[in-house]
Formats: structure tokens, C-alpha cells, sequence
């Protein structure tokens, strides 16, 4: 059966994948506000209040939470992105009522008690240092903040400690009350499900919810600069990253084969020039990131100190590079990869229940499948070939680094080949 979507009348969006060959049945409440939605002075807030989500309602405790939803074998979780918060569950089939009922309690009437609030308060600032202490986690935030500097895509989701540590009860409930609008709210479902059914449900427990504006959200814009840190490691961790089309460009289905190309698998130009042949590298992959009004095309790879500078030159060739050929092989092996990882995405509720959310808050449909195949087949080497030589040939990348760098080239010396 295909996707059904039924629009409540507060704004809130339902969006149904029946797979009724299987036992389990995976949902969540995904809403359109995240890290991005936040003032300077709330950075952190939006992730704060998804912990104390789980932290007891006027119904359920802490504890009644966790035992309710494990008691029935399910599974409960929630994370918070840069331009969404996700509230999800899987259970079996069922038991999707009893996950529903669940998740609406924990969205619409958390307590934020004060004693809890200041336990998850350590909690959170325990988690800012363990990603301080994560090379590789630290070096993509300040690969954000050396993209996008003081926009909110250049903050870490997590916060700062000095933040989290003044944020108050009040400030988290009034930031959920500006951002968690039903014209925001996507409550998807797949598996085991039966689409008029979970409206009914939807409509009993979130239809109180107000409807709400969408998102004003200021446009970034991408000012690339290098922000470091020097820390006592064995190995330096680097990432070379360049503005790229948002998940709304024409050119977003062209900026995933690229990246395939480029860092994608184990046959990619990066991992074949830099591991395979020279070896300097134990790591090394490309990503794209896309947000509604911009998107990132970077490169990460960490290798002793000694030979950061090689790897960041070869690093370079490699991407220079792709702008000057692409053969139909390259291209039709990424395209074969990323029409694959759509059609995995059907044999888990999971993953289907995440992508019909997404694609909805995205996109205000969910294309079919072979809509998506369609629009990666169509990709061409020669429009892959023109991405890569506009992105690399005359824009400057931002970049940045973790570990031992003082003896690696200046950021002017790094930038100079890609303008």
C-alpha cells in the first residue's frame, strides 16, 4: 500500500506507511524546530528539552515512562537536529496505541520538574565534554562555526557550558511554546498500521495542540574561515568543507553522487588515492549535509601530524580533480549505491517511518520511490563534473582541525588552490 496522509485540523500532518508483513510497527512525532530555532542566548535549549521530555509528565514519571513502553518490548528514544526534533518509538504491532499515547504525553505535558531539570542540567554538561574529549565529534562543530560563524548553523546542538548551565525552567518552556505548533508537526508511521486508525488516535491525544506559524528563519550565509583547536593527540583530525545546495535545489540529487564519488565507499576517489595507494590515512570519507536553504560539502580525514600537510595536498588534488573528469562508471556505481540505500530504507519500519516524516516536513509530499530513482538516474557526468568545478574552483572552503597542528600550513596556504 502506499502512503497516506491525512491533515488534522490543527495543522498537524499524518503520514501512514502501511508494511503489513511485518510484526512491528515504528512511529514518532517529528517537529519542524531544532537547534536552528534558537536565539544566541538559547543555544542548547532545543536538545535540553528533548532530555526532560523523558524526565516525567503530569501522567507518567520517569520511571513509568521507561517501564511502560519496555514492559511491552518497545523501544523509546528521541534526538533533536538543526532544523527538527524527533519523538520516536517501535513496538510491536499491537502495541502502537499504547507507544502513541506515550510519546503525545511526554510531547504536550512535560512537568520540567526543578529537581530533575538540574540532574539532566549535569547530565548535559557531561555530554558537552564528552564531545570535547571526541576529536572527531569536536572537529565537525567547529567545522559548523568555521561555515556559518554566529548564524545558528554555526552553533553546536549540544550548547555551550556556560549556557546550559544559566538556562532556566521558564526560558525552556517558553521556547517550546513559540516552536511546537501543529503546522510544524508531522506524527508518521510505518509497519504494522492501519492509516484511519492512527488518525483517530493522533487527533484524540495532539489535537489540542494550536496550529501555529511556520518558521521564520534567518538565511545563513556561508563565510568561510579556519577554526582549530590544539589538543595532545596522535593523530590530526581535519575537515575541509564548502557550501553546497540546500535538500530544495534541483541540484541536490547531483551533490549526492559527487560525494559518492569523492568519499562515498570503499571504491571512492578519496579512499582508493589517500588510504589505498599512500596510506595516510586510516579514515577518510566525504558527507553532504543539507538544510531547506543551504547544504555543505565537505571532506573528513584524520592522520598522524607528520603527514597532515600531504594528506590535506593530495585531499586537494583529488577534489580538483573530479571537476576536470567523471566517467559514466563513477557516476552509475554512486547512483546504483544511493538508489539501494532508498530501497534498504523500505525493509525497516524504522528507517521508513523516519524518511516519510522527513520528506514531509521537507517537501509537503512524500515522493514515491520511483519518483526518487528517477531524479538519481537522470544525474549525468557532465552535471557532476560542473558541481564539482563551480564548488571547488571558486569558492574558498572552511576548514578545520583537532590534534597536534602546529606544523600544518596556514589557513590562506590550504584555501589558495580551491580560488
Amino acid at each position: 500500500m502506499s502512503v497516506e496522509i491525512t491533515r488534522l485540523p490543527n495543522g498537524i500532518h499524518v503520514v501512514t506507511h502501511a508494511m503489513s508483513h511485518l510484526e512491528t510497527t515504528a512511529l514518532g512525532i517529528w517537529v519542524k524546530a531544532g537547534a536552528r530555532d534558537e536565539e544566541a542566548g538559547e543555544n542548547g535549549i532545543a536538545h535540553f528539552l528533548e532530555h526532560m521530555a523523558f524526565k516525567g509528565t503530569s501522567r507518567r514519571s520517569a520511571r513509568a515512562i521507561a517501564e511502560e513502553i519496555e514492559s511491552a518490548g518497545g523501544e523509546i528514544n528521541a534526538a533533536t537536529g538543526m532544523e527538527t526534533t524527533t519523538y520516536y518509538a517501535r513496538v510491536l504491532k499491537n502495541d502502537w496505541a499504547m507507544a502513541l499515547d506515550i510519546l503525545a504525553d511526554i510531547f504536550t505535558a512535560p512537568i520540567l520538574d526543578p529537581e530533575e531539570l538540574e540532574r539532566e542540567r549535569d547530565v548535559i554538561l557531561q555530554e558537552i565534554s564528552a564531545a570535547h574529549d571526541q576529536p572527531d565529534d569536536l572537529v565537525f562543530d567547529l567545522a559548523q562555526s568555521a561555515s556559518f560563524g554566529d548564524h545558528p548553523l554555526g552553533r553546536s546542538i549540544l550548547g555551550t557550558h556556560d549556557l546550559i548551565g544559566g538556562i532556566a525552567r521558564e526560558q525552556i518552556l517558553d521556547w517550546r511554546n513559540r516552536h511546537y505548533w501543529g503546522s510544524r508537526i508531522v506524527v508518521a508511521a510505518a509497519g504494522h498500521v492501519e492509516h484511519d486508525a492512527f488518525v483517530a488516535e493522533a487527533q484524540r491525544l495532539l489535537g489540542g495542540i494550536a496550529e501555529g506559524s511556520s518558521p521564520q528563519r534567518a538565511t545563513p550565509v556561508f563565510l568561510p574561515t579556519a577554526c582549530t583547536s590544539e589538543k595532545p593527540l596522535d593523530q590530526a583530525h581535519i575537515v575541509l568543507n564548502f557550501e553546497a545546495p540546500g535538500y530544495r535545489h534541483p541540484d541536490i540529487y547531483v551533490l549526492q553522487v559527487l560525494s559518492n564519488i569523492l568519499g562515498g565507499g570503499m571504491s571512492s576517489r578519496l579512499f582508493q588515492e589517500v588510504r589505498e595507494k599512500r596510506g595516510l590515512c586510516y579514515s577518510v570519507f566525504s558527507f553532504g549535509s543539507a538544510f531547506e536553504d543551504t547544504g555543505q560539502l565537505g571532506v573528513y580525514a584524520a592522520t598522524s601530524p607528520e603527514h597532515a600537510n600531504e594528506l590535506i595536498s593530495l585531499t586537494t588534488e583529488v577534489m580538483m580533480a573530479v571537476g576536470e573528469h567523471v566517467s559514466e562508471a563513477e557516476v552509475n556505481r554512486a547512483k546504483a549505491q544511493l538508489k539501494a540505500s532508498l530501497v534498504m530504507n523500505l525493509e525497516s519500519a524504522s528507517s521508513r517511518a523516519d524518511q516519510i516524516a522527513r520528506q514531509f516536513l521537507a517537501f509537503g509530499e512524500v515522493p514515491d520511490i520511483a519518483s526518487l530513482m528517477a531524479r538519481i538516474e537522470a544525474v549525468t557526468p557532465v552535471q557532476v563534473r560542473g558541481l564539482a568545478g563551480h564548488l571547488f574552483r571558486h569558492h574558498k572552503p572552511a576548514f578545520s582541525a583537532v590534534g597536534h597542528i602546529g606544523g600544518m600550513a596556514g589557513y590562506e596556504a590550504i584555501a589558495r588552490p580551491f580560488r
